[in-house]
């Protein structure tokens, strides 16, 4: 989707500004939920199924990667998440779970090498209505 079909204008303003060149070049994609705080269990699973499509567009198995969560580690906020390869933990995605107007944005970011289209094709053909947010 483009800025102009994005759900969330102001989401998608402060998407773009997390992407700004850093030292690594990152897409965003952030998935828009009916979830609320009472629907934790799906909103973790709707994370790592997420998680495991921008795997694959890394070009990764989706099992060689692992989700870091902030519940594991008191430098993270607890709805901060990320997912990590097996066998040296470098990063292929981040997602954090915003609380809005009652219910859960996704917010991912993940390296901008990986397939960008085909993550969104996953995501929305998975059922999730998605913004994709391209970085600079």
């Amino acid at each position: 989707m483009s800025e102009a079909d994005a759900l969330d204008d102001d989401l998608y303003r402060r998407t773009k500004q997390l992407l700004e060149p850093g030292e690594i070049q990152l897409n965003g994609a952030v998935v828009h939920t009916e979830y609320d705080g009472s629907d934790e269990i799906e909103m973790m699973q709707a994370t790592i199924e997420v998680g495991e499509f921008i795997a694959e567009g890394a070009g990764l198995d989706p099992t060689d990667t692992f989700v870091y969560s902030g519940s594991d580690d008191p430098e993270f906020a607890s709805n901060q998440h990320q997912g990590l390869t097996l066998d040296d933990e470098e990063f292929v995605w981040e997602c954090q779970q915003l609380l809005r107007n009652g219910s859960f944005d996704l917010v991912f970011y993940y390296e901008a090498s990986a397939d960008h289209d085909g993550i969104l094709e996953a995501v929305e053909n998975a059922g999730y209505a998605v913004t994709g947010v391209e970085g600079e």
